[in-house]
């Protein structure tokens, strides 16, 4: 029962307005989902997309992104230039209100942008109010025009500078370190998010200057299907790709697919260039569409009915790669949050779903070869499904996934909380020894897994069930696996990979990653799964022990030594710690390490996983020499 309180003590004093950008900078997750490294990088999109949007309005045909040396980003366009003339109702320069004023912007009404990535009219106001400082050059009338913000606010009016020719805008910003947790930029995530604008529009050149001054361009003329062809170029294909393309005054929308050997769906989705990773109706739409037109070739050729009627979605994408792209008008665009990562037009559905079952059915008609291919992959992929649901089904009846019996082997925690507790994955039986003399067993569980695990890059469900290391490693987690997983029953919010620093540890360790990247990836996308940096070297100087997790951290230790014999041991395995020292260095929250996996860029991330742990030897060899140079070497 709530505590009774006098309504006199609650006042219109009590009662807080927030003026100009303070509701920005008070509560930042509202505007850009996060304050992490995700949430810095939208800021530079949300800067990016309003270059882009001159594009797509057809004023601009270059895009200039330079990461400056002091860690600001400059974005420059060859656009039209913001306006800088005075609103008539507010009698302030149109520059100043857009980059000051919620909700004000260009692309609510009809005339300035028809389509764009923009809706709410707060992109620029936004990233102004989470930067330390922010300038903004235009050049249009004939004129540069120049101003200058503070944490969102103007130094000073918008200046007139020197006489010029050409049009555009450029936006320099520094992120504000008392906004974000981290200020520094990801060169390889930026470089993914401009390439994936430069395939969504064809003709667009994009520039990126790295600090050390380096310059690299972006420029397809093969929009969206040279996208679909670049995530399979080192994946046997089954297929051309297939490009449908269908316009309507209310919408547009291209799709472009090709099936591989493999056996992930790699699907997608944009919306007015902006990437929506939740998907939404268009991607909807997609499925729909795709099942409808297969299933309906499937009858026309006579398939089996016992067959046919097995035939699920999920059967129709695997081995899919796909991209989606719809660009709807400004004022009719309907996104889930201002972070738009996801659509939630209810015409896009049907929409995209009638382009994809008619295109498909034509194209099956005009290619019945790549249609048969297309078909054998689906019916291989439902008689998979079936075969691991069978085996799974078998697993089941015995109870072993049922989470009533968990595995001998594991030292659980005593906490029932999943949120508190974390559970470490232990390279073999000794270290798992030396792990439960470490560990607080309140809330830190144990699980050895002895030697090295199946590859699952390629396996399907009924095979990895059968082996007895996954098997208990998916019951000990308790959320399940393939159509039957339920996250909200995973029993650890933190599941820790600690093997061995030395080659074979490193090849469990990825062999574990691939397993929850290909099949529980819900782990890796809701942030609980990490990796234990146990340390390379202790280091004796008299009675003091330090501990160096790399050679950098080594050598800095002895530099300090001044003198003192220094005694080094270098680990090669969990195994030769005690259990004091594994909790020390590498199990304690207060002294460990932790690395967070997290899947950012998952195109180049399947691309990666398909090279390192496929069957294709030649292309692993040549990317190993490549990158070689690159690697540490273990001795």
């Amino acid at each position: 029962m709530p505590t009774q309180k006098s309504t006199s003590t609650y006042t219109a004093k009590d009662i807080q307005v927030l003026e100009g950008l303070e509701p920005v900078r008070k509560r930042p997750g509202m505007f850009i989902g996060s304050t992490d490294a995700r949430g810095l990088h939208h800021l530079l999109t949300e800067i990016l997309d309003n270059s882009v949007d001159e594009a797509l309005a057809g004023h601009a045909t270059e895009i200039w992104t330079v990461i400056n040396p002091d860690n600001s980003v400059s974005i420059k366009d060859n656009g039209r230039g913001i306006p800088v003339d005075k609103h008539p109702k507010t009698g302030t320069s149109a520059l100043e209100l857009t980059m000051t004023k919620l909700h004000a912007g260009g692309k609510f009404g009809d005339t300035a942008y028809k389509v764009s990535g923009g809706l709410h009219g707060v992109g620029a106001s936004v990233v102004n109010a989470l930067s330390e400082w922010l300038e903004v050059e235009v050049w249009r009338d004939n004129f540069a025009w120049i101003q200058r913000y503070k944490k969102g606010k103007p130094e000073g009016p918008v200046k007139k500078g020197e006489a010029i020719t050409g049009t555009g805008t450029k936006t320099t910003f520094l992120p504000d370190k008392e906004v974000f947790t981290t200020t520094e930029w990801n060169l390889k995530t930026i470089e993914d998010s401009i390439r994936n604008r430069a395939y969504l529009i064809a003709g667009l050149k994009f520039n990126l200057t790295h600090p050390d001054g380096i310059t690299k361009t972006f420029y397809f003329e093969g929009g969206i299907k040279s996208l679909v062809a670049h995530i399979n170029r080192d994946k046997e294909t089954l297929n051309s790709v297939i490009y449908l393309k269908k316009d309507s005054e209310a919408i547009s929308a291209e799709v472009a697919l090709q099936y591989n050997d493999g056996i992930q769906e790699l699907v997608d989705s944009f919306v007015n260039v902006i990437k929506t990773p939740d998907g939404g109706t268009h991607l909807t739409g997609f499925r729909i569409g795709l099942t409808r037109a297969i299933t309906d070739y499937a009858k026309k050729i006579g398939l089996p009915k016992e067959v046919l009627d097995s035939i699920t979605g999920e059967d129709t994408r695997e081995g899919l790669t796909a991209a989606i792209f719809v660009k709807i008008p400004t004022n009719s665009i309907q996104f889930e949050s201002q972070t738009k990562t996801k659509l939630n037009n209810p015409e896009a559905q049907g929409f995209v779903a009638q382009l994809v079952n008619q295109g498909l059915n034509t194209y099956f008609e005009e290619n019945p070869g790549e249609a048969r291919r297309v078909l054998e992959k689906v019916t291989l992929a439902t008689r998979a499904r079936l075969a691991a649901r069978a085996a799974k089904d078998a697993v089941l009846r015995k109870g072993a996934l049922e989470g009533s019996s968990l595995p001998g082997k594991l030292s659980d925690c005593s906490e029932k909380d999943a949120s508190l507790s974390e559970i470490y994955l232990v390279e073999g039986d000794s270290a798992g020894g030396t792990a439960k003399g470490a560990r607080d067993r309140r809330y830190q569980a144990i699980l050895p897994i002895g030697g090295k695990i199946l590859n699952t890059e390629r396996a399907h469900l009924d095979k990895i069930i059968k082996f007895e290391e996954l098997k208990d490693l998916i019951i000990a987690l308790g959320a399940g696996i393939g159509d039957s997983t339920n996250i909200d029953k995973l029993r650890y919010h933190r599941i820790i990979i600690m093997t061995d620093a030395d080659v074979d540890g490193s090849h469990i360790a990825t062999l574990l990653i691939t397993f929850f990247y290909r099949h529980l990836p819900q782990i890796i996308q809701n942030g609980y799964l990490y990796i234990a940096l146990p340390p390379l070297y202790k280091i004796q100087l008299g009675k003091e022990i330090k501990y160096a997790y790399n050679d950098e951290e080594k050598d800095g230790i002895l530099k300090l030594a001044n003198g003192q014999r220094a005694v080094l041991q270098r680990y090669k395995g969990l195994g030769e710690m005690n259990a004091d020292q594994l909790r020390d260095t590498t199990m304690d929250p207060e002294t460990r390490t932790l690395k967070q996996v997290t899947i950012d860029n998952a195109e180049e991330a399947d691309n990666v996983f398909t090279t390192l742990m496929g069957e294709d030897v030649p292309q692993r060899k040549k990317f190993i020499q490549t990158y070689a140079q690159f690697a540490s070497l273990d001795i």
